[in-house]
C-alpha cells in the first residue's frame, strides 16, 4: 500500500525528515509489517515537487487494518496533514536482492497498466520475468510487484542500496527510514 502527501513548494521538508527520525521507529516491530519505506521527494534536492510517499509491503492484511484503523499510526498523518487516500495493491511476488542485507537509500515505483483486451495472465507472467531481473540487479536491496485488478495496474517498487537508483524507469524517492519487522517472511531471508 502506498499514500502520497504532495505539499506545498515553500514546506520546509526538515518537518517529514525528524518526524521520520523520531518516530520511524515505532513501525520496527510491527507485527503484519514485511517492510515500510519511508520515502520523500524532496524540490531542495531537485525533485518537481515535495512528497512525503511512504511504501509498505504488507505479511498480511490483518496487520494492514490495524495501522490504518486500530489508532495511534495512521491516525497520526491524518491528524496532522489529513487523511490521504490510500492506494493497495495486491502482492504478486517480492524478492531480495544483492544488496538486501545493505541499508536501503533510495527507491523506485513505476506503475504499469495492462491493455483492456488482454487475458492478466500473459503480462504478469512477462513483469514477473522483469521483477526477477530487476532484483538481480547490483545495488538493489529488494523489489516487489504487485498488481491492482480494479484497474488492472501493476507496480514495480525497488530498494537500493546508493543514494541514488540504478537505470529502471519510475518515480524516485530518498528513503529517510525503513523499517523490516517480517522482512524475512516476505523475502525468506
Amino acid at each position: 500500500m502506498q499514500y502520497e502527501i504532495t505539499l506545498p513548494t515553500d514546506y520546509d521538508m526538515g518537518i517529514i525528515r525528524r518526524r521520520v527520525e523520531t518516530t520511524g521507529h515505532r513501525l520496527d516491530d510491527f507485527d503484519g509489517l514485511g517492510i515500510k519505506a519511508y520515502l520523500i521527494q524532496d524540490r531542495a534536492n531537485g525533485a518537481m515537487i515535495n512528497q512525503y510517499a511512504p511504501f509498505y509491503l504488507w505479511n498480511d492484511s490483518a496487520g494492514m487494518g490495524r495501522f490504518l484503523w486500530g489508532g495511534g499510526f495512521f491516525s497520526a498523518i491524518c491528524t496532522s496533514f489529513g487523511r490521504p487516500p490510500v492506494r493497495h495493491w495486491t502482492g504478486v511476488e517480492a524478492l531480495p536482492g544483492p544488496a538486501a542485507d545493505q541499508p536501503a537509500l533510495s527507491a523506485t515505483r513505476h506503475t504499469q497498466t495492462l491493455a483492456n483486451d488482454v487475458d492478466p495472465a500473459e503480462p504478469i507472467g512477462a513483469a514477473l520475468e522483469v521483477l526477477r531481473e530487476n532484483a538481480a540487479r547490483s545495488g538493489v536491496h529488494s523489489a516487489a510487484l504487485a498488481v491492482d485488478p480494479s484497474r488492472w495496474e501493476l507496480v514495480f517498487f525497488t530498494l537500493w542500496n546508493s543514494p541514488e537508483p540504478g537505470p529502471v524507469p519510475g518515480t524516485r524517492y530518498q528513503v529517510l527510514h525503513l523499517s523490516t519487522p517480517g522482512r524475512k517472511d516476505l523475502l525468506g531471508r
